[in-house]
């Protein structure tokens, strides 16, 4: 991870090609009817889990910031991919009061971090199915294999909530994979003078009894690790850009004089990505500007990135283009990782170079002038070789050259035809590094699988480079 670099009720249709991906997570496990406790992923292997695809999530959550304590309720609307005689869900740490199928008990039990359910009946393939969840405890993050914290990290005045990869488990029963991405609605209640922000736009908020309550609801599909419940004391700024796109960013006062100058520019640069990318993917937007310290890092969560500082420009920009590359266009698997960060990464690059900064040249040039022995080329991008290394350099900085040698191959024109075109096509569904490479052949009319490979899979330092422009 490279702190302050990671980047890191409607329902949705279930799109087909999803709902392929989770039926096939074990065959063997799906010819008993029980459905795999994860979806394969090689280097989380129980993120996710098989046998169904959940439509929507609605969330009723109440918190209390001295004792830390979490009551949930979650209400789960999924669609069996195979017939089930039993699934998982993944849920860390707290403890279960209840849980239904359809309004039946169902007997569960845990096994690590999977919450096993067993409903009174067999569901069939194709069914929709409702599971509720009621469940109490004190929320912790998870630990990463990098080492680095993510899920519920209490703060001094609430909680910062960042799931990237794992930690949507931490505080809420989940299908937690990027494969699975749903609809939300989020009824959170905190003590009167808190705060609680979420995904999407705000339906309303009410104070009764010292608690406040907060509705929100993002109906675009999402990840599990995109969702957010931050909490705290914060600054509040609302308004509707020329776009039409709600935006609500919250900031920690002690954060407010240093995050002015650089939130003030969110619209342009919203208007800036939206020229070069495409349509902005959401109804809403914003920043959740917190004081985190133990957490280290910003994270992209849908349509209002959190932050654990004030960020500066590069930072913002970089997250709201996983706007686009990351949310809207999501992972099928970690391993494609660079497909969010290199993405992310080469668009503070374009940002600078189209604003007065040096250029994408020059960037790509000062980090290719490391050592072979650097960081820098610790690894390919394409394959990172373990989830310990998904936010390491190589997959932000070297993911970037790779993106910026195929800029030199197809010229200026093709390859912002193809950024555009990587997504639209895949808006609000999914991508693999096989794919992007077709659409840029498609796109540029050019062979580039040998300039792809050096790039995103050859160990080592590449005896290659691009063109000075």
């Amino acid at each position: 991870m490279i702190h302050l670099r990671r980047r890191p009720a409607l329902l949705a249709a279930v799109p087909l090609a999803v709902t392929a991906l989770l039926a096939a997570a074990d065959p063997a496990l799906a010819a008993g009817g029980v459905g795999a406790p994860g979806v394969g992923d090689p280097y989380f292997p129980l993120a996710g889990n098989g046998g169904y695809h959940v439509d929507h999530y609605d969330l009723t959550l109440n918190y209390d910031p001295g004792s830390r304590r979490l009551e949930g309720r979650a209400v789960l609307t999924a669609r069996a991919t195979q017939r089930l005689t039993r699934f998982d869900l993944d849920l860390r740490g707290l403890k279960v009061t209840g849980l239904t199928v359809d309004r039946t008990r169902a007997r569960h039990r845990r096994d690590g971090q999977e919450l096993v359910v067993t409903p009174g009946r067999a569901l069939r393939a194709g069914e929709q199915f409702r599971v509720t969840v009621t469940y109490s405890g004190v929320p912790g993050p998870v630990t990463d294999p990098d080492g680095s914290l993510d899920g519920w990290i209490p703060t001094d005045d609430g909680a910062f909530v960042a799931g990237e990869p794992q930690g949507a488990m931490t505080w809420f029963p989940a299908n937690n994979h990027p494969k699975d991405k749903a609809s939300y609605d989020f009824t959170l209640t905190v003590p009167e003078g808190r705060t609680a922000v979420a995904n999407g736009v705000l339906l309303g908020k009410r104070t009764a009894h010292g608690r406040t309550t907060f509705r929100w609801r993002q109906t675009e599909p999402m990840a599990a690790y995109l969702a957010t419940a931050t909490i705290g004391k914060f600054r509040v700024q609302q308004f509707t850009t020329r776009a039409g796109v709600k935006v609500y960013n919250a900031v920690d006062p002690r954060e407010a004089a240093a995050s002015a100058p650089v939130l003030k520019q969110l619209p342009s640069v919203l208007d800036w990505e939206s020229k070069l990318f495409g349509r902005y993917p959401f109804r809403a937007a914003g920043a959740i500007v917190d004081r985190a310290p133990q957490a280290g890092y910003a994270l992209e969560t849908q349509t209002r990135p959190v932050y654990d500082r004030a960020p500066d420009i590069g930072t913002l920009v970089h997250e709201s283009a996983h706007q686009w590359f990351g949310d809207s266009v999501s992972l099928t698997s970690w391993k494609d990782i660079w497909l969010n960060e290199g993405f992310a990464s080469y668009a503070e690059w374009l940002y600078a170079e189209q604003h007065g900064g040096k250029s994408a040249q020059a960037s790509f040039d000062a980090l290719y002038a490391t050592p072979a022995d650097g960081d820098l080329w610790a690894f390919p991008p394409g394959n990172p070789g373990s989830g310990k290394n998904i936010f390491d350099t190589p997959v932000y900085a070297r993911g970037a050259m790779a993106l910026h040698a195929l800029r030199t191959a197809v010229g200026d024109r093709a390859f912002f035809r193809i950024l555009r075109a990587w997504a639209d096509r895949h808006r609000h569904g999914h991508g693999t590094t096989a794919q992007f490479e077709r659409l840029a052949e498609r796109v540029s009319g050019k062979e580039l699988s040998g300039l792809l490979h050096t790039w995103l899979y050859a160990p080592g330092k590449p005896n290659t480079r691009t063109k000075n422009r």
